[in-house]
């Protein structure tokens, strides 16, 4: 597979979590991931979302990381890790390819068997992770996310415009980059802003850092977002025909819009998850900045289970 060197940025605009060591980890085919560890214990991977990086897990990372060993990677495409390029077939980032990045991530530092928990796109990777390697994943954590399958079965209708990101980026390449290039800040910039009911948890220099990171990693974020309307999908598809289902415990937070949706997203996520504990928060979407510590305190439960 042809790969491109990630696009470097400015220094000044990659905050670092205080405390963490960072470390550049080869995981497949050529493709290192950037990752953030510290701490010491049993270990607990953290995978953030979109549009963002590891960074958005800094206080909750900071906080688990007195008793656990805390793993935050930057995800294939985004941040400081590799970006490469689309292969034909769709599945260069396909979640189960991210998956497998994380396993591997989780074995190159040494652990076979780890506790997983993903914001928004990293929820996906980390459900897909745990269908796919049960044997390594003990706890599962979801945040303000529903399956890929369930998502594309929700959003029709008038009740499709939150999401038209979603639909935009699943267009074949060429058109969404196009667009999405020409004013990368202002189209990035738009869901830190709409998803947030706190402003001020993300300051001006890690939404700095977003959005370098973001206008940087285009071609690779559209990638991510197709993979869903197509692989991943496929996969999903797959899986539920076939009855298969999370084995570890689960933990959900989500926003409470399947009630303004007219949907009820803790059966959704039972179907998946038979051993599941579903909760509600009042937050906006960024919720590891928004409420960190109603985060850290679920994840916490969830580990203790």
């Amino acid at each position: 597979m042809t790969h491109t060197d990630p696009h470097r940025t400015d220094p000044a605009h990659h905050p670092r979590i205080e405390g963490f060591a960072y470390h550049r980890v080869p995981v497949a085919d050529g493709v290192r991931l950037n990752v953030a560890v510290a701490g010491s214990g049993s270990p607990v991977v953290l995978l953030h979302g979109f549009p963002q990086t590891h960074l958005m897990w800094r206080h909750v990372a900071a906080a688990l990381a007195d008793e656990h060993t805390v793993i935050c990677p930057d995800l294939r495409g985004y941040g400081e890790s590799d970006k490469p390029v689309e292969s034909a077939d769709g599945t260069a980032y396909a979640k189960r390819t991210m998956a497998a990045d994380i396993v591997a991530l989780a074995r190159a530092l040494g652990h076979e068997r780890f506790a997983l928990a993903g914001h928004d796109r990293g929820a996906l990777v980390a459900y897909r992770a745990g269908l796919d390697h049960p044997d390594a994943v003990t706890h599962l954590g979801i945040l303000d996310v529903l399956p890929i399958l369930d998502s594309w079965d929700i959003l029709r209708g008038r009740s499709a415009a939150v999401a038209f990101h979603l639909f935009l980026m699943a267009q074949p390449p060429g058109l969404p980059e196009r667009l999405i290039s020409a004013a990368p800040d202002v189209y990035f910039g738009h869901f830190l802003d709409v998803w947030a009911k706190a402003p001020d948890a993300i300051p001006a220099d890690v939404r700095a850092a977003y959005l370098a990171a973001s206008r940087a990693a285009v071609p690779s974020i559209v990638a991510d977002f197709r993979a869903s309307a197509h692989a991943d999908a496929a996969h999903d598809e797959a899986d539920r025909a076939a009855g298969r289902t999370l084995s570890m415990p689960v933990g959900v937070l989500q926003q409470d819009w399947g009630a303004a949706l007219g949907f009820d997203a803790a059966a959704l996520w039972r179907a998946w998850a038979p051993d599941l504990t579903h909760r509600t928060v009042s937050c906006g979407h960024f919720m590891p900045e928004e409420a960190p510590a109603t985060v850290t305190e679920a994840l916490r439960e969830l580990l203790r289970r």
